[in-house]
């Protein structure tokens, strides 16, 4: 199924989700054009693209295995103009499993010219990284795993284990700080990576479940050259060649995977917030920062609601997220795997300051759902906010 079908309203959080696609096979990606079409990659080896209310498949190359497949997708910033489109994948060679980031070009979804930038990154059936975007700089950036092989992860002949930043044809940015692809290193499994209206780049990162304890997943500020101390230290443990996360989850398991910033007045209650899949967790993680990157307060949305949660984007009207239920690990329902949207439940213009305040004092349990559902009621009645 393809289109939109309304799903379920939350008058607790003042938003709406809407199921945009069903029925896929572990989603891993999203990313839109300047005209609004969606791309969307499938672990199973697929990119496709919705066009009409229709699911287009443009490119299958029946990859996939383990934590592998075809996973990272991003367009050229001048998609318009070039119809360049990028995606990194798994394949397997004499040597091993190997990633790769392949451009191509797109003319009425059909794929053309294959151009491959990065070759025989490290890979296993475990860790392979894989987020790709571009960001406000124009460069391209990609995460990659560590290939259950930590010690790459503090090796700088590897590009296992990194964040690696490079020009859209493939050649190394002068102002790099290593002078490779390599942008910042010591990082385990690293899956989501977003910027912030000021240009600061925040990652997410796979912690050790079941190694030294469970959880410390983590949320890193990445700044050009830092070492983020895999596998030397985990969570807030302090040596002094590593950065330390700006959050982990402690012995929590967060799975953190896709994240974003949501900047709009659509839904002011999220503005300037930073959102990230969670995949064990089974939600999306809010957090918001403070001018220093302090953790202001963070809570988690649609818990259990959905499953495992595999991708957040900002897109033209609203809130993407993609569900991964058959990875393996999730327990799908009918239909699974889903891209649904999160949008609002009201139009809150001229209201954003009690709406945000309703619904951060629900996400931190300061007052319950039946208290800010009976808060909205209230915003609806006296006519400050209405229903969409």
């Amino acid at each position: 199924m393809v289109g939109t079908v309304y799903a379920q309203e939350y008058p607790e959080l003042g938003v709406k989700v809407d199921v945009i696609a069903d029925n896929l096979k572990v989603p891993w990606s999203i990313d839109f054009a300047p005209d609004g079409k969606l791309f969307f990659t499938e672990r199973v080896g697929k990119l496709s693209v919705i066009d009409d209310d229709s699911i287009v498949e443009i490119l299958n190359l029946g990859v996939g295995g383990g934590e592998g497949g075809m996973l990272g997708i991003a367009l050229d910033p001048n998609f318009d103009e070039n119809h360049y489109i990028y995606v990194y994948y798994t394949y397997n060679e004499l040597l091993g499993i190997k990633n790769r980031l392949v451009q191509y070009s797109e003319s009425d979804n059909v794929l053309t010219e294959e151009k491959v930038l990065i070759e025989g990154i490290p890979g296993a059936p475990y860790h392979d990284g894989g987020r790709i975007k571009f960001g406000p700089d124009g460069m391209l950036y990609v995460t990659t795993g560590d290939a259950v092989q930590p010690d790459l992860s503090q090796d700088l002949n590897s590009v296992a284990g990194k964040i690696l930043r490079i020009n859209s044809d493939g050649s190394i940015p002068n102002n790099n700080p290593f002078g490779s692809a390599v942008y910042s290193i010591g990082h385990r499994n690293p899956q989501g990576i977003a910027w912030d209206e000021l240009g600061n780049l925040v990652a997410t990162e796979h912690g050790p479940s079941g190694w030294r304890g469970v959880g410390h997943d983590e949320i890193n500020l990445i700044v050009p050259g830092a070492n983020y101390g895999w596998p030397d230290v985990i969570g807030d443990e302090v040596i002094d060649s590593a950065t330390n996360p700006i959050l982990h989850s402690g012995d929590d398991t967060w799975a953190p995977s896709g994240s974003t910033f949501y900047y709009g007045k659509e839904m002011p209650m999220f503005d300037g917030k930073y959102f990230v899949a969670a995949l064990r967790g089974q939600h999306i993680h809010m957090v918001e920062f403070d001018e220093s990157f302090g953790v202001l307060f963070h809570g988690k949305l649609f818990s259990g609601e959905f499953g495992r949660i595999r991708d957040v984007v900002n897109g033209p009207d609203g809130l993407y997220f993609m569900t991964s239920n058959q990875d393996g690990r999730g327990n799908p329902n009918l239909y699974d795997d889903k891209i649904l949207r999160v949008s609002p439940l009201y139009n809150y213009e001229n209201s954003s300051s009690w709406i945000q305040i309703i619904s951060e004092w629900y996400i931190e349990g300061l007052i319950s759902k039946q208290e800010s559902v009976n808060a909205h009621k209230y915003l609806v009645e006296r006519g400050i906010i209405s229903q969409n």
